[in-house]
């Protein structure tokens, strides 16, 4: 065949291939945009795409560490030229132009002065003019700051979401608010556990440890182990969460020193799957159970009685119950505790409770079976699996089969 030939066929065969590729290439095109939807359905994928990834960042209010950013998604979700967010002490967050910075602050008062959008018009800088919107934004009533949105020009349609925009900024700093006062209320819950160690128990104790100081000197140096093991632990600073195993060595270490006092009137059975030991539980959460058992089920029974602590694997989540032989509690007593009334009494049920149901849902709150003269069982159900919520470290310095000698 002829060289021109053969150049014509590989020339036809290049064009064809050519012709292909652009056909498959249209067809990826539309299929790509058949699949993303209409044009509506993309900017409204685009409006809660850049509204998600804004709204985390914004719980710390416009001047938070994380306003730079939050800004960025801001001022792409309104298509300004450059925006600026205001926090209420004045300080300025710019994204864009720099420029505007030194206009935001006093658009961002007259807004907020006013408590509804305003428009400035002809801004002049030194190599151009621009417009702004500016809008307030109310967190619980109360200026938290503003947003100002500068474009050339800004139409009515750009006010309207400005002043939008700042209404969804005041709900994340709501809620940013929200999440503080229950992180609030969780410390102060953990506080009023800490503040159960009472001096009673304290004393007691130590009374304890001074009676075998002549008598077994080993045995008083492992209860002012004990002692200093259990007080490290409940008086912690760091963590919101533990797990099961390192509640069952407090509980160990409290009944230790209950048991130098009580003797062989304080007996304690257990029934402890291995499974659920790294379950993350909140801190403080079983203990109290026991101490409540031992404080206001056997202190006052004559003869004292047995405590079972019980950790059962139940599929996705781990079952935990406190029981005891002792006195019991009336029910209507109880449920005036769990309503948060009759204060001082039974403060651990009552904290425990709310925590479980803070953290987990209602349907998780504390199940109580008890009657006078007929003992107490409590149980918690919590699940196996959270991520986001990891426990505090654990001590190295103790074994980790977080056993109770019976």
């Amino acid at each position: 065949m002829p060289e021109s030939m053969l150049l014509a066929a590989a020339a036809g065969f290049v064009a064809g291939a050519v012709a292909l590729g652009v056909v498959l290439a249209l067809r990826r095109i539309v299929v790509a945009s058949k699949e993303l939807g209409t044009d509506v359905e993309q900017a409204t994928y685009q409006t809660l795409h850049l509204a998600s990834r804004a709204a985390t960042q914004l719980r710390g209010g416009p001047g938070g560490v994380d306003a730079m950013r939050a800004g960025r998604h801001l001022r792409a979700l309104l298509g300004c030229e450059s925006l600026a967010l205001v926090d209420a002490s004045g300080a300025v967050t710019v994204e864009g132009d720099e420029a505007v910075r030194a206009v935001a602050g006093r658009l961002a008062a007259a807004a907020t002065a006013s408590g509804k959008p305003q428009v400035q018009r002809r801004i002049r800088f030194a190599d151009r003019e621009t417009d702004a919107a500016a809008a307030p934004i109310l967190a619980s009533g109360s200026p938290a700051g503003a947003i100002v949105a500068f474009a050339a020009p800004v139409r009515a349609g750009l006010v309207r979401a400005t002043g939008e925009v700042a209404a969804w900024v005041a709900a994340q700093v709501e809620l940013g608010e929200l999440d503080a006062s229950r992180a609030a209320l969780a410390e102060a819950e953990v506080r009023a556990l800490r503040a159960q160690i009472s001096p009673h128990f304290i004393y007691n104790s130590l009374n304890a440890i001074a009676s075998f100081i002549n008598t077994d000197p080993a045995k008083a140096r492992e209860l002012v182990l004990e002692f200093a093991d259990f007080t490290r632990y409940s008086f912690r600073r760091h963590g919101d969460y533990t797990t099961v195993a390192e509640e069952l060595r407090s509980i160990d270490s409290y009944l230790r020193l209950e048991r130098a006092r009580f003797g062989d009137r304080l007996k304690v059975a257990l029934k402890i799957a291995p499974e659920v030991l790294s379950t993350v539980v909140p801190f403080l959460s079983i203990q109290p159970l026991v101490e409540n058992a031992v404080r206001h089920g056997l202190e006052s029974k004559e003869g004292g009685g047995r405590i079972t602590i019980t950790a059962a694997d139940s599929g996705a989540f781990a079952e935990i119950s406190v029981e005891d032989d002792g006195v019991g509690i009336d029910p209507a007593v109880l449920e005036t505790v769990l309503a948060g009334g009759a204060p001082g009494e039974h403060v651990g049920l009552r904290n425990v409770d709310a925590r479980l149901r803070q953290v987990y849902g209602d349907e998780h709150g504390l199940v109580v079976e008890t009657n006078v003269g007929a003992g107490t069982l409590v149980r918690m159900r919590v699940p196996k699996s959270q991520p986001g919520r990891v426990a505090a470290s654990a001590d190295p310095s103790r074994d980790a089969d977080g056993r109770i000698e019976p």
